[in-house]
């Protein structure tokens, strides 16, 4: 299993960014997908989630209604669309899948948010 992010940078409060995480070595269709955070000094905390059929979707608080989670299944790679970004998001984002029996992740990409 492969995981692979990109997409991060440096943004403005209030700007945007796009993630991307290609994945490889799994049956892409049928796993639920998840992008992560882990800012500095604090533990990993989950962003995102989206179901295999990609109509589902789970949202951490702190992102509901600025971040959206998408899926390209003919593509094998997820999404996360990222507005209004805030200081506090600042952090490296981390690409998530579960196969029996751990999860795997991504290398991070790192998000930095100016004010």
């Amino acid at each position: 299993v492969q995981l692979v992010e990109s997409g991060g940078g440096l943004v403005q409060a209030g700007g945007s960014l796009r993630l991307s995480c290609a994945a490889s070595g799994i049956t892409f269709g049928t796993r639920v997908m998840g992008w992560y955070r882990q800012a500095p000094g604090k533990e990993r905390e989950l962003v995102a989630r989206i179901y295999s059929s990609g109509g589902s979707t789970d949202y951490a608080d702190s992102v509901k209604g600025r971040f959206t989670i998408s899926r390209d299944n003919a593509k094998n790679t997820i999404y996360l669309q990222m507005n209004s970004l805030k200081p506090e998001d600042t952090a490296v984002y981390y690409c998530n899948t579960y196969v029996w029996p751990r999860d795997f992740w991504g290398q991070g990409t790192q998000v930095t948010v100016s004010s």
